[in-house]
């Protein structure tokens, strides 16, 4: 990190971009990419963001949020997967947290939904009772009220997020992607000491005049 005084701040960026049909390939790079995260050292703060292509309250969601676990049996051909030693009597179960609800601030909360199919909110007949439908059949957790498929999830006590936004930038109409992104900002901890800005010169000192 830039103008961080030694010995700085430490942390890991997990990036994915999950299928966007099969709920098995999901569950498959879920258990995957868990087990990476896990391997690390507790201590050490994580970040794991990207297109997950799946709702929250999915199985996949469900498991990387730790409120479900996996067993051996949830997958098929689980003996060729290099994560099957994690599978205890218990199952297994990811502890990522959402910085979505956990952000102080948030902004565009209107914005339900990440994807767009690039026409940002101007949403046909069909998505919009499509919308409807899903938001009353869908028995939603009180902290996670959305249909995001882009998630920034985070573990470690010295991540703080303090503003979470969904950005719907674009330009005349034109949108750069499908979706929408999701933009957070966390607070590093009050040990991280930064340097000090350099000197600004005026103009009478500076070298060009």
């Amino acid at each position: 990190m830039k103008r961080v005084k030694s010995p700085g701040f430490s942390f890991q960026i997990v990036n994915t971009n999950m299928d966007d049909f099969s709920p098995r390939a999901r569950r498959r790079s879920a258990l995957l990419t868990w087990q990476y995260i896990a391997s690390l050292p507790p201590s050490l703060p994580v970040l794991y963001c990207g297109g997950f292509n799946t709702q929250k309250e999915s199985t996949t969601g469900r498991f990387l949020l730790g409120r479900s676990r996996f067993f051996k049996f949830d997958l098929k051909k689980v003996k060729e997967l290099t994560f099957f030693p994690l599978f205890g009597e218990h199952g297994v179960v990811g502890g990522m947290r959402d910085a979505w609800p956990n952000a102080r601030l948030r902004k565009n909360v209107s914005l339900v939904r990440t994807f767009h199919g690039f026409k940002g909110s101007k949403q046909g007949a069909v998505e919009f009772f499509k919308l409807i439908f899903c938001a009353l059949c869908l028995c939603w957790d009180r902290q996670t009220q959305d249909f995001h498929v882009d998630w920034i999830l985070f573990r470690g006590r010295s991540l703080v997020p303090v503003s979470c936004e969904v950005v719907n930038d674009n330009i005349d109409g034109q949108y750069l992607y499908s979706n929408y992104p999701i933009f957070v900002e966390f607070m590093l901890p009050r040990t991280v000491r930064l340097l000090d800005p350099p000197p600004v010169q005026d103009d009478a000192t500076s070298p060009l005049s």
